[in-house]
């Protein structure tokens, strides 16, 4: 008798999607019966593992189009784990929200080149290691980091050059308000934040919008004027003209005896 053993799903981030599928000899002996399988691959395959750096101001979105670029793709792709000098808060979990460390053995991975970037944040320090982005790549997925202006520059600063795909996400202008203009109106909108909060974010975007006009800093500049188009236009660049997203491929299927 034939009896169909379960299929195996292969991924590879460099090929497509497979579905290899165990006939048992019997079975094997009468392919030639007519039966076939068409697997149709529902994921967008990117030209590249590097890993991919969005920045931008506070307050344009790039947060939204972030998370809903990982809730589409969890397949492909991950958020970057950090280490941190800090204690873990209630409800987290270490090597999963955090790699949790002492100060002397952050500034020894400081010290060692560990970091591809790192920054402090209310007394605490917080890095992207080298080791974690090279181990989600081994398990078959792309970082995604979501960082400041200061982490993309001491990334470019690297030695050896660090491969990476840098995406800005630039506020839109209108007939009467520039770039910044927007923010500001957008940051005063929320009504959730004090003028002293507002004014430290509206100062650091002054210099995000500078830095992103620097030759060769970004791959690739998306004005978020609406988040449909713009997450649209982030797809189209990361998973380029080979693999749009919302395409569907046939996948390979092989026949194990």
């Amino acid at each position: 008798m034939c009896f169909l053993q379960p299929p195996l799903l292969r991924h590879s981030i460099l090929r497509k999607t497979s579905i290899a599928i165990r006939f048992p000899r019997p079975c094997s002996r009468n392919l030639n019966t007519g039966i076939f399988a068409k697997i149709v691959n529902m994921s967008p395959i990117p030209p590249t593992t590097n890993p991919i750096i969005i920045s931008g101001p506070s307050g344009v979105g790039k947060g939204t189009l972030y998370s809903r670029l990982l809730a589409n793709h969890p397949s492909l792709f991950t958020t970057s784990i950090s280490h941190t000098t800090r204690a873990p808060r209630p409800g987290e979990q270490r090597d999963v929200d955090y790699y949790y460390v002492s100060m002397e053995e952050f500034e020894a991975m400081i010290a060692a080149g560990d970091f591809v970037e790192h920054a402090k944040f209310g007394g605490n320090r917080y890095g992207t290691s080298r080791k974690m982005i090279e181990q989600k790549r081994g398990e078959g997925k792309i970082v995604v980091l979501d960082i400041e202006m200061e982490g993309v520059k001491q990334i470019h600063a690297l030695t050896p050059p660090f491969p990476a795909r840098y995406v800005f996400i630039s506020p839109p202008s209108t007939a009467d308000l520039s770039p910044y203009q927007v923010l500001e109106k957008r940051l005063r909108g929320r009504g959730t934040e004090k003028e002293e909060s507002i004014q430290k974010r509206l100062e650091q975007a002054k210099l995000e919008l500078e830095y992103s006009k620097t030759e060769g800093v970004h791959d690739k500049i998306i004005v978020n004027d609406d988040l449909e188009v713009a997450y649209k236009e982030l797809e189209d660049y990361i998973f380029g003209k080979g693999g749009k997203a919302g395409d569907e491929k046939e996948a390979g299927v092989s026949v194990q005896d």
